[in-house]
């Protein structure tokens, strides 16, 4: 991820390549370590086992920030009048699931660039 002067990411950045010396990686979940599978796990213990092993990281490497409890709307509000492209919501006591489920919700800005994108798709 490219930050650009308020902090905001920026996907053009990052694609244009200009930056690579710039370029921070934020991890969300961890679902596998030291060949042991966490995806079982409930996802507050993968977030404490993420934040464990990035104590030691390299620079560059970071846990991506996170809010608990029940402040989305308010929380998807701000994201939006940020200009962010959204907000993902997940079940902190659920194990990891592949694929579409219905603790894991991905709300998008309507007035991102990115929501039009994928609804030109179709």
């Amino acid at each position: 991820m490219v930050l650009n002067v308020d902090g905001m990411s920026d996907w053009a950045a990052l694609h244009s390549r200009r930056h690579d010396d710039e370029v921070q990686f934020y991890a969300f979940d961890m679902l596998a370590g030291d060949g042991d599978d966490f995806r079982r796990l409930p996802l507050s213990m993968r977030k404490t086992n993420l934040t464990r092993l990035l104590a030691r990281r390299t620079e560059g490497i970071h846990a991506a920030p996170y809010e608990l409890g029940e402040i989305g709307p308010d929380l998807f509000r701000h994201a939006c009048l940020m200009g962010l492209e959204g907000m993902v919501s997940k079940h902190s006591g659920r194990a990891y699931v592949a694929g579409r489920c219905t603790h894991w919700v991905k709300v998008k800005n309507p007035k991102h660039p990115a929501y039009h994108r994928v609804q030109d798709q179709f």
